[in-house]
């Protein structure tokens, strides 16, 4: 009967485990987080002091590497070529910096594909498939390295690898899998918002990982009941989803540029940026309206608002139009949430 009992006690710890782990149990504290830049430079002061009076409480870390076209190559940690914040010296006094802040951070190591979007990434045969696995998961096993010892709360382990979770999910199930023995904190993926319910893996993750940029309405200056009559129907199915697979959605990117359009299709806006009109109060609204329909919600996790240029540094033109929110009405509009609660 004490056999029993024990053997009854031990599910029940292991299966709270898991549970709060997730995010799904009691004492979870949302997730009030914001996206660094990674910078060309090195700090000339300390960025993380502005992010404490968001208030933040959490920061992605993203540095890039680097796969050319058509070739199974992933390049990374390159004195000379690569920026300072995406080199180890400088993912290393991010991270540091960040902790004396007394912020708590998801390492998210991106890949940046020459020519194409992520998502898109394909090779002609199994062969180059497997030859540039080999070199990601090299990459990743020098990022959870950096992360263990550095004592990070979170790991992204890929973001938008469409066609590569679509025909050979069993790779990331593997590095998942091998991550997990190396590294003990957090884990998610980070998905296209239109895609997320095609990964076949969440189950080995804590968070369901999405980039959150949901088109809402096709409207240059949409009305705040408008966005917010978008926003229902994407909670119910965000909603339905996190409770099929039992798991929290963690926004592991959510924003929006700060001109007319700013609630429809980012992307599309992305590449006629030089010719879009400046509007801070749209960008305001859509954040206002992303926060009145996910803030109740039990299933949200919170996220990482995309994205802050730490000293300035890394916009690549147009600051004023693009999806940082500083120094804009939206940074006061996320002030405002994240000292909801």
């Amino acid at each position: 009967m004490l056999k029993r009992l024990i053997i009854l006690l031990a599910v029940s710890i292991s299966g709270l485990a898991i549970v709060v782990r997730s995010g799904m149990g009691l004492g979870f504290h949302r997730i009030k987080g914001i996206t660094v830049v990674a910078p060309p430079q090195p700090f000339k002061g300390d960025p993380f002091v502005d992010l404490q009076k968001l208030p933040c409480q959490w920061v992605a870390i993203v540095p890039y590497a680097y796969t050319p076209a058509n070739k199974p190559q992933v390049k990374y940690n390159l004195e000379g070529w690569q920026w300072w914040g995406e080199r180890r010296e400088g993912i290393l006094a991010s991270i540091q910096m960040a902790h004396q802040a007394g912020l708590k951070i998801m390492l998210k190591p991106q890949i940046y594909v020459h020519g194409t979007w992520t998502g898109a990434l394909d090779f002609k045969n199994d062969s180059l498939w497997e030859l540039w696995e080999m070199a990601y998961a090299t990459y990743i096993s020098d990022m959870i390295k950096i992360a263990e010892e550095e004592h990070v709360e979170m790991f992204c382990v890929g973001t938008e690898f469409n066609r590569s979770t679509d025909t050979r999910p069993q790779f990331w199930i593997k590095l998942i899998d091998k991550i997990r023995h190396n590294y003990k904190g957090l884990l998610t993926y980070s998905d296209n918002w239109d895609h997320y319910r095609q990964i076949t893996f969440w189950d080995k993750l804590d968070f369901i990982g999405i980039s959150a940029y949901f088109p809402l309405i096709d409207i240059g200056l949409p009305l705040p009941q408008r966005l917010d009559s978008a926003w229902s129907g994407i909670t119910d199915q965000l909603r339905n989803y996190s409770s099929a697979q039992k798991r929290q959605i963690l926004f592991t990117e959510f924003g929006y540029m700060s001109c007319e359009g700013a609630a429809g299709k980012s992307w599309e806006l992305e590449k006629i940026l030089d010719d879009c009109n400046v509007n801070e109060q749209t960008q305001a609204d859509c954040f206002d309206a992303l926060f009145r329909s996910c803030w109740p919600e039990k299933f949200w996790a919170g996220g990482f608002v995309w994205k802050w240029y730490p000293e300035g540094m890394g916009h690549e033109g147009f600051p004023e139009k693009d999806y940082t929110p500083q120094h804009k009405k939206a940074e006061w509009i996320i002030q405002k949430w994240y000292r909801a609660d």
